[in-house]
């Protein structure tokens, strides 16, 4: 990640948020990454800047 994929401040909530969509997308990869981002935001209770730093970061698949 580069200079702009920092941690916004007070990131906690971020990792944690972060290891949570780990897991979820090992043990139900079933599931769209959309929607565990979505279910993260809501579950770690995170800011605006937080839900944007998810989505620009972690929002699209990786290329195979």
């Amino acid at each position: 990640m580069g200079c702009s994929s920092r941690l916004p401040a007070g990131g906690d909530k971020v990792k944690k948020a972060i290891c949570w969509m780990s897991e979820e997308l090992l043990t139900n990869p079933q599931k769209k990454r959309e929607a565990v981002i979505r279910e993260a935001e809501i579950r770690f209770d995170l800011s605006p800047a937080d839900c944007e730093f998810l989505s620009k970061n972690f929002g699209k698949s990786p290329p195979c």
